[in-house]
């Protein structure tokens, strides 16, 4: 892959900004980085021979030639630092959740357009081989209309987890669907389409005084397009991550994606289409002691660097972003707690 001349900006250099430093080294120039932890930026500015800042203005404020901001801070201050950067004349690349309310993400995309600059959002699993081919066909037609889909997110998050983190406050975590799940959410949306209605049950079962929300869910949904859904997840399965799956169930086809992070086209069974030879994924963010999703933060950038040197078509918007909170704040809004 031939370097662009892109250059870059990290605010916040915890667990997920080493893998978007990675990528940003192997595509563009790492310029600078920032974190208020001193160590952190000081790490992550000597291994890429970037710059460290311990705040964001004093980023801002110095850092002129850079082209994009990529956003890895805490959930809860994605808004704050997307709009400095905006404002102060930058693209936006931010991680997911866009941002923990919906108000925040529709300040972010107004404050993007009166900026004229780009807003980038991160849906990284919409790369997945097995997802992208079963959108192929879904768009050609080639499942009929779909008729319901089960949505199942079964992963592991220990005490350790959460230790001495941000991760499990309700300010600047939001909750199990915004940190875990929020990538299995916007899939719902891609797949399937957008969310009338949805009923919730949540509970906390097994992180009492570890977290302020639930460990675990189960959502019924119906789609604008008729559709209906269950979405049931858990941060409780025992001891490591089990399943992260999409089965959809068609006039003319069902099929099921599965492994852990949905990187495997599991049960496929379609009229007259069968769907062949895909590619091997990448592997899952190995963060030590956990895992997440599949890493295809290589081909975010890819795209992003692609849509700002040859004006292509950006494979996540901004909108799109918006619409995962959306439902995800649909599904908090409509809960009902158990007592565990």
């Amino acid at each position: 892959m031939t370097k662009s001349t892109v250059r870059f900006a990290i605010v916040g250099c915890g667990r997920i900004a080493q893998r978007h430093a990675e990528h940003i080294n192997n595509q563009g120039t790492l310029m600078a980085v920032c974190d208020v932890v001193k160590q952190r930026a000081d790490d992550m500015a000597a291994k890429y021979g970037a710059r460290a800042y311990y705040d964001v203005k004093d980023l801002l404020a110095n850092e002129k030639d850079i082209d994009v901001v990529s956003i890895c801070s805490p959930n809860g201050l994605h808004s704050t630092h997307s709009i400095q950067a905006l404002k102060a004349g930058f693209n936006v690349l931010c991680e997911k959740p866009m941002a923990t309310s919906v108000h925040d993400c529709g300040e972010m995309i107004k404050v993007a357009e009166q900026a004229n600059k780009r807003l980038f959002a991160i849906k990284q699993n919409r790369f997945n081989p097995p997802v992208a081919a079963v959108k192929k066909a879904i768009d050609e037609g080639r499942l009929g209309k779909i008729y319901s889909v089960q949505l199942s997110c079964f992963w592991n998050r220990n005490p350790d987890y959460y230790a001495n983190s941000w991760k499990g406050t309700k300010d600047m975590d939001g909750g199990t669907l915004y940190t875990q799940f929020s990538h299995f959410i916007d899939l719902l949306y891609w797949l399937v389409g957008d969310i009338r209605n949805v009923s919730t049950y949540m509970a906390n079962y097994s992180h009492k005084d570890i977290i302020e929300f639930e460990d675990t869910g189960v959502a019924i949904v119906e789609f604008y397009n008729g559709a209906i859904g269950t979405v049931n997840y858990t941060v409780n399965s025992y001891e490591k991550n089990m399943e992260g799956s999409l089965t959809i169930f068609a006039e003319k086809g069902t099929v099921k994606i599965g492994g852990q992070y949905l990187n495997e086209l599991e049960y496929q069974n379609i009229k007259d289409y069968r769907i062949d030879n895909l590619p091997e994924g990448n592997k899952a963010n190995n963060y030590g002691s956990y895992q997440g999703s599949m890493s295809n933060h290589d081909n975010v950038y890819e795209n992003l660097i692609d849509v700002l040197t040859n004006n292509a078509s950006i494979s996540t918007s901004a909108f799109e972003g918006l619409k995962t909170v959306e439902i995800i704040d649909k599904m908090y809004s409509a809960a009902k707690h158990i007592p565990a």
